[in-house]
């Protein structure tokens, strides 16, 4: 299919009920498998739509907020499988496009062609939401880095190729300095992975350990000992990425409320649920515009306010899905929204746990005064 063939949301409809999503459900059926995951990603790479949002010169197609914003609630109402790409478009990819040296920019192409597929490490285990807090060090032993180490709660990380690694190169700089950014080949020797099991089942998460791991001095994404500013651009990507999301949570409430009007009757305080996560989504992508608009290609403090309201948004829905199902919808082999509410306290860590957001919104988008700290703290 011909990319600028008519409205970007009808190609991709077009393409997914008629040729991807038929195909992939004769193999796969509704596996949430990582094998049966990754091959959809690759049918849609195929088809040029692992990266809708990027410049079109590096493998995109240039959407604007309102296409990325359609487009999603297409994948929704198709109920196509998990993008598992997603940590290399969203976050990481754009990251290396903004700091990359011309041979790191080199892997845009192959997140594009579904060839890496890329994860995050960068919570640990006593320092999950304080990210400066990490441990995980990298000593220079001439043109390489020695790595060792651990990360959790690494999304993909089991099956993941590459990893964005965030270490400390310099133990003795001040908590958010010392900090430095690793493009990581996830087969080299010495790196360890185990799987860490949900509630729903699934492993989705892994813990990665690092023991003598040798990584090339040219993985050093951005400047040496300067990481946290490269992990807040980031960070500012994964947040306001989420955006595009906001059309599949109107396309829930939408579907929730037809589904009471068809057969279960318009109960009052149901709909009434519904219909205000539909409108605190429709005003979630207005948000987004204004923060897009007043913000430019990178991401600032307003990306912050809108991860914090798809999270809230995100636990709403799905509780409101589990309770329109009735008692089924309680059970863990019940509905896809039994899946999903049993999921949705996650969206409340990742990216930033809403405690450490709620700092973030008040001292940088309401320009509130840090909580003075008390004597020799």
């Amino acid at each position: 299919m011909a990319i600028g063939t008519g409205r970007p949301h009808e190609e991709l409809r077009s393409l997914l009920a008629d040729e991807i999503m038929p195909t992939h459900r004769d193999r796969w059926g509704d596996s949430h498998e990582w094998e049966a995951l990754v091959d959809f990603q690759r049918q849609l790479g195929k088809h040029g739509w692992t990266a809708p949002a990027w410049p079109i010169e590096i493998g995109g197609r240039g959407l604007d907020v309102e296409e990325l914003v359609a487009c999603e609630s297409v994948f929704h109402e198709l109920s196509a499988p998990t993008r598992v790409a997603v940590y290399g478009v969203n976050n990481v990819g754009p990251t290396i496009a903004a700091v990359g040296t011309p041979e790191q920019k080199e892997h845009l192409r192959a997140i594009v062609e579904v060839d890496e597929l890329w994860c995050q490490g960068f919570s640990e285990p006593d320092h999950g939401s304080d990210l400066a807090g990490l441990q995980c060090r990298a000593e220079r032993d001439g043109d390489e880095f020695v790595v060792n180490g651990q990360k959790i709660w690494t999304s993909i990380g089991l099956g993941a190729t590459h990893c964005m690694l965030l270490v400390r190169t310099d133990p003795g700089a001040p908590k958010h300095k010392g900090i430095s950014a690793l493009l990581v080949p996830l087969d080299l020797p010495g790196i360890e992975r185990r799987a860490i099991v949900q509630i729903t089942g699934e492993k989705e998460f892994a813990e990665l350990f690092f023991t003598d791991v040798r990584v090339p001095t040219t993985a050093l994404l951005g400047p040496e000992n300067e990481g946290w500013r490269v992990t807040m651009t980031t960070l500012g990507y994964e947040r306001s990425g989420i955006l595009s999301m906001a059309g599949s949570i109107a396309s829930d409430a939408e579907h929730l409320i037809a589904e009471l009007g068809r057969g279960r009757g318009l109960h009052g305080p149901i709909l009434q649920r519904a219909m205000a996560v539909y409108s605190r989504a429709r005003l979630l992508r207005i948000t987004g515009q204004r923060s897009l608009a007043s913000e430019g290609d990178v991401p600032g403090p307003l990306s912050t306010l809108i991860k914090q309201e798809f999270a809230a948004l995100m636990k709403d829905v799905a509780a409101l899905a589990v309770d329109t199902a009735g008692p089924s919808g309680q059970l863990h082999d019940g509905p896809g929204a039994t899946r999903d509410f049993l999921r949705s306290p996650a969206t409340g860590i990742a990216g930033g746990t809403t405690e450490v957001l709620k700092n973030l919104i008040g001292e940088r988008v309401l320009g509130l005064p840090k909580e003075p700290q008390a004597p020799g703290s």
